[in-house]
């Protein structure tokens, strides 16, 4: 295995307010050095969450968090001030869903990247100028020149993201966190960014994690899926072993339901239920009861964590009794 660029040991994300969320339960995980890492799942089940642990962007008033994270081995939960903000876009980077919302609308493209290397790199702004445009260049941006003169709302949404990301990688952070950044783009632009990030991640030898509900995107640019259902993850492994063998019922369900293996005409099959309240800490297995294996002993407590092979885990009583795919 790689060295560990990323450690996360028993997290657990509450958010406080006039009810309490249980967000993040238990989780733990690792990244290796230049590896990418797709975090699959419905909306809800707490994929975002979990990268705003990371960069620390979760309200502090109102949320608690326990357990470990750690980045090239620092404590990221102990950091304050400027080292918080050395970490932010220095070490680790995301890259938005919805750029339009993530860019400042009163910026140019060109200051705004600017702006971040001159901060995290002490660079006087000509030479700050010079890695805006560098950038814009690498992520194939046409007319590159004349982009950075240009303000967020003159460009496309397809030509944002990939400002966003020329922005969040300007400084060559070891770990890129990227939360459903193609989802809002057509099927065309979104196969072209995910081709520029796996290129980009080739080329920069960075950690990637990389949100997303679909399972075809997590196959098309990740080395490693791990499958997240009510604030947990339910299995991990290789693409591969996720794909050809998967031992979850959810992550079953999730293949069966994709829309790139239906053909015209067939009728797409559903995961039963619908995914539960969060206003308590699970005390058994919080999948069984949309669950069709769901037996009693599924509903008296935690599932077990089953590990078939190095790094392959299934959260899972009747793991074994998984079908592999077709």
């Amino acid at each position: 295995m790689t060295d560990k660029l990323l450690e996360i040991d028993h997290l657990t994300v509450r958010f406080k307010g006039a009810r309490t969320i249980h967000a993040i339960n238990d989780l733990s995980l690792s990244l290796g050095e230049g590896e990418t890492l797709a975090l699959l799942g419905e909306s809800g089940s707490g994929k975002s969450v979990t990268l705003k642990a990371l960069l620390r962007l979760l309200p502090p008033k109102r949320t608690e968090i326990e357990g470990d994270i750690r980045v090239g081995g620092t404590d990221i939960l102990r950091l304050s001030g400027r080292s918080l903000q050395r970490y932010r876009g220095g070490d680790v980077s995301m890259v938005f869903q919805e750029p339009a919302l993530a860019l400042d609308p009163v910026y140019t493209v060109g200051a705004q990247i600017a702006e971040t290397v001159m901060r995290h790199k002490g660079v006087s702004r000509s030479e700050a100028m010079e890695v805006a445009l560098d950038m814009l260049k690498r992520v194939k941006i046409p007319s590159p020149e004349r982009r950075l003169q240009n303000y967020p709302h003159e460009l496309s949404g397809g030509m944002r993201q990939r400002v966003m990301i020329a922005l969040a990688l300007a400084c060559r952070p070891r770990l890129l966190l990227a939360d459903e950044p193609t989802t809002a783009l057509d099927a065309t632009v979104q196969i072209q960014i995910l081709l520029l990030l796996r290129e980009l991640q080739k080329e920069f030898g960075m950690g990637v994690i990389f949100v997303t509900h679909d399972i075809g995107v997590a196959v098309e640019i990740s080395e490693r899926i791990a499958v997240m259902y009510a604030g947990q993850i339910v299995e991990e492994g290789t693409t591969r072993e996720i794909i050809k063998d998967p031992r979850h019922p959810y992550t079953r369900g999730l293949l069966a339901a994709n829309l790139h293996d239906v053909a015209r005409g067939e009728r797409l099959a559903a995961i039963p239920g619908a995914p539960p309240a969060l206003e308590t800490r699970p005390a058994s297995c919080s999948f069984a009861p949309r669950c069709a294996l769901a037996g009693p002993d599924c509903r008296a407590g935690l599932p077990p964590v089953v590990t078939p092979a190095p790094r392959r885990r299934v959260a899972c009583l009747r793991a074994d009794e998984a079908v592999p795919a077709e």
